[in-house]
């Protein structure tokens, strides 16, 4: 695993520790976000293995899932988990008014920690 990888995944974990904090202060819409970003440094880290980079969400998404998810390589669940941690993201860096609820930040740090720690396993793999 090359440094540029490393330090992502760091950035994904800070993000995932940011996710935790943030629900247990009751900010459900921020600790939704930092969880799908945890998911997305995640992904990135992943496509960068293989020689991919790309510029937006919806493309690292796509690829993610061209890549890892269609192949099976890493669990075709994590691909869905991402898209819907992406709304969760969505919801609550756009709505106003509380839009994400307990669970559903609870569930998005839940699918973060899963993702990260199986690409931090594929990556020491490969």
């Amino acid at each position: 695993m090359n440094q540029q990888i490393h330090e992502i995944l760091d950035k994904a974990r800070q993000s995932l520790d940011a996710a935790r904090l943030l629900l247990d202060q009751g900010y459900t819409d921020f600790a939704a976000s930092r969880a799908y970003y945890a998911m997305f440094y995640t992904a990135e880290a992943l496509l960068l293995q293989r020689g991919l980079s790309f510029s937006s969400h919806a493309a690292v998404i796509a690829n993610y899932g061209k890549e890892f998810s269609k192949t099976k390589d890493i669990n075709p669940e994590f691909h869905k988990y991402l898209i819907a941690a992406q709304d969760f993201r969505s919801q609550g860096d756009y709505g106003y008014g509380p839009s994400v609820s307990e669970g559903h930040a609870q569930d998005a740090i839940k699918w973060a920690d899963d993702f990260l720690n199986t690409a931090a396993k594929y990556l020491k793999g490969t």
